[in-house]
């Protein structure tokens, strides 16, 4: 699928009707999404028949950009039901199959590497300080191949040291540097739009060394 093909099909997903400040939900734009998913599966080849999770999938506009290039299958988490509930139509009207779980993936109980890829365009952790990296731990356990989230560029030197430090990441790289429009969804934004600047990230989870037993 073209790039430009991707980024129309998730134009036309619906969206947070009521967005909920304290979960800072912001969409995952079209253009940002495309460019995630098309990334990750023409550059390094993340993406096709594999099995695919989008933390805090919010509408779900990552995990349908995931099951559009071929996922093996996908799995979409939020804490939020009417995110959820709007994730399913979503789904349904491209006739996907998304496995939606509500729940907070800060607790996930999820044991050992179970999906090759996380995605993921988790909370700034502007709200609620930390929230951002609370999800990247998450994340780095439960992929075995990649996990590709979206952190504010001003983080850049503190995330990259979280990764390789306090999670083990094998690596830590950004990929490209995106201007991510904030529309103006919530009453204490003063412009219209805010115009941040994002990095997309690959890390690669920590290779799980294996046990020596010597005889």
């Amino acid at each position: 699928m073209k790039l430009k093909q991707l980024e129309s099909f998730l134009g036309d997903l619906q969206q947070f009707s009521n967005p909920k400040v304290e979960l800072e939900q912001y969409p995952t734009g079209p253009h940002i999404a495309s460019r995630m998913l098309y990334t990750a599966e023409n550059s390094f080849g993340d993406v096709s028949n594999k099995v695919v999770a989008d933390f805090g999938c919010g509408c779900g506009t990552l995990g349908v950009a995931a099951a559009l290039l071929g996922a093996e299958h996908v799995i979409g988490l939020d804490i939020d039901l009417q995110s959820l509930e709007i994730a399913s139509l979503n789904a349904e009207d491209l006739e996907l199959d998304i496995n939606f779980v509500h729940c907070d993936v800060k607790n996930l109980g999820w044991r050992g590497r179970i999906v090759d890829t996380v995605v993921m365009n988790p909370p700034f952790g502007t709200r609620k300080k930390g929230a951002d990296m609370d999800f990247l731990a998450v994340a780095l356990k439960v992929a075995s191949q990649a996990v590709y989230s979206l952190h504010k560029s001003s983080t850049r030197d503190h995330v990259r040291k979280a990764a390789l430090r306090n999670f083990n990441a094998s690596s830590a790289e950004v990929i490209c540097e995106l201007r991510y429009d904030v529309p103006q969804l919530y009453k204490f934004h003063k412009k219209k739009e805010v115009d941040i600047a994002v990095d997309l990230w690959r890390f690669v989870p920590p290779k799980d060394k294996l046990e020596v037993h010597h005889s």
